[in-house]
């Protein structure tokens, strides 16, 4: 008993002795702290073209959220084409940069109309800019200063943005959707044939977020987070959707378009995870502060082109950008270039027609692009096989579309079979062309000329051809297979 009594008492002492030890160095080299969670907020927009007018509410918006909060501003695409004060002022595009880098922005993504000026203006746009732009499916060698990826820290906190735009522009090619003359010294990649690249981008910039800032649309977003889960976040545009979702565990946003809304991200990260996230979407229009020299400057740019709000005809009723637009678009066309048919592609017409005083500004609206135009000669089976062989639907005038079974009737006015060898003149922007390039001549081949789409139309009005009025005209041709 009296052994056991000594053995446990040196036994008590020696566990003694040792966890003493261990506390000392413990003491002496304790463990590091947790680490602690850190607070991030990114706003965000989306599919702008060319709308500047409520800038000034962001800016408001976002100067709050900083007093309290790391932010970030980034923007998902298509800055340009749709406003006219942005599209045709003197340097293109430049009234919508000077703002968005008094806002603050901190990175773009290219969205596929940042193309639509040429590759010229494009580069001076990103000159100008005091923010980044990212996009790793376009080819380096462009030397247009962007970035294929780009990792912004602000206070310890290192988030990486891989840019991509899609690719969907042409049949027999591999570019985005604007102009293919406009573009031809640039080479792209279909972002899904890149991304793989870029599968351990975060824990090579060692970033506490990695987040594809695309440009590519809704469905090819929920794919990419299905096929290419690499991301933590996915930030999108060019389907101008209002989308707060999660696909394969990945949040994926948009904010719509035309500058409506302002997307809010409100994220908490602690040692490189996503913690938490929340999603605001703020409806600009309805948001009643505004930033006073933001407002200024938007104030200045509106009114810097007088002459935008010339009126130059009368429409009788309300036309929609659709069937009864695309009838009188296609016969201003046709007439003021003095062909025999013209065709109009449905995504050319980006807004309505008002009731009431036409304006220049609202033909510019309607027709942003700048595309050119363009005549040729061409039989009518070229023209069939254009219609079959595109598998788009277009507006038309001056000739009768219709389908018999396998078979496109073409007909003219007046109803009556017109046979495969005859000749047409067909006049028409000229972005058709270039895009179903493989149903046209060339354009050495065609008669170009001296005025855009949009100023042909304006002419046309200028020149007094009465009221326009398309009520109930529906002149839309698609091959159906």
């Amino acid at each position: 008993m009296k052994k056991i009594r000594i053995l446990f008492i040196i036994n008590l002492l020696l566990v003694t002795l040792f966890y003493s030890c261990n506390k000392k160095e413990n003491h002496d080299n304790p463990p590091p702290p947790p680490p602690q969670s850190q607070d991030l907020t990114i706003f965000f927009v989306n599919d702008q073209h060319g709308q500047i007018d409520n800038f000034s509410g962001i800016k408001h918006i976002v100067d709050l959220e900083k007093q309290h909060s790391n932010v970030l501003i980034v923007c998902s695409g298509d800055m340009f084409s749709g406003n006219p004060i942005v599209d045709n002022y003197q340097d293109p595009g430049a009234p919508m940069i000077d703002i968005m880098n008094e806002v603050g922005f901190d990175i773009t993504v290219l969205g596929n109309h940042e193309f639509d000026y040429g590759v010229e203006a494009l580069g001076a746009r990103m000159a100008q800019s005091d923010f980044d732009w990212v996009c790793a499916n376009l080819d380096e060698n462009a030397s247009l200063g962007h970035y294929k990826y780009r990792t912004l820290t602000i206070n310890d906190l290192r988030i990486t943005f891989l840019g991509l735009v899609e690719t969907n522009g042409k049949q027999d090619a591999v570019i985005p959707s604007t102009h293919p003359w406009k573009i031809e010294e640039l080479t792209f990649n279909r972002p899904e044939d890149i991304v793989v690249q870029y599968a351990d981008l975060k824990a090579e910039e060692d970033a506490d977020l990695y987040i594809a800032l695309t440009h590519i649309g809704r469905w090819a977003d929920f794919d990419f987070a299905h096929d290419f889960p690499y991301f933590d976040i996915i930030i999108g545009g060019h389907s101008h959707n209002l989308i707060d979702t999660v696909v394969n565990g990945i949040p994926i946003f948009q904010a719509g378009a035309y500058l409506h809304y302002l997307g809010k991200i409100m994220i908490e990260v602690n040692d490189q995870e996503l913690q938490a996230i929340d999603f605001e979407l703020i409806d600009l229009d309805n948001y009643n502060d505004f930033d006073a020299g933001i407002q200024q400057m938007i104030d200045q740019y509106n009114s810097s082109m007088p002459s935008l709000d010339d009126i130059i005809g009368y429409s009788s009723t309300y036309h929609y950008r659709n069937y009864n637009l695309g009838c009188f678009y296609t016969d201003a066309l046709r007439t003021q270039l003095n062909a025999e048919v013209t065709f109009q592609n449905p995504g050319g017409i980006r807004t309505d027609l008002d009731e009431g005083d036409i304006t220049k500004r609202e033909i510019y609206a309607i027709s942003p692009f700048k595309n050119g135009t363009i005549i040729y000669s061409m039989t009518v089976s070229e023209i069939k096989e254009f219609l079959i062989g595109s598998g788009s639907g277009f507006y038309y005038s001056g000739i009768i579309l219709e389908q018999s079974g396998a078979e496109v009737l073409i007909k003219d006015t007046n109803g009556q079979v017109l046979q495969n060898n005859v000749s047409l003149t067909i006049g028409l922007n000229d972005y058709i062309p270039a895009v179903y390039d493989m149903y046209f001549p060339p354009p050495s081949a065609g008669s170009i000329q001296p005025f855009t789409d949009a100023e042909t139309i304006i002419i046309f009005l200028e020149n007094d051809p009465g009221p326009v009025n398309y009520p109930d005209c529906n002149r839309y041709f698609k091959y159906s297979f």
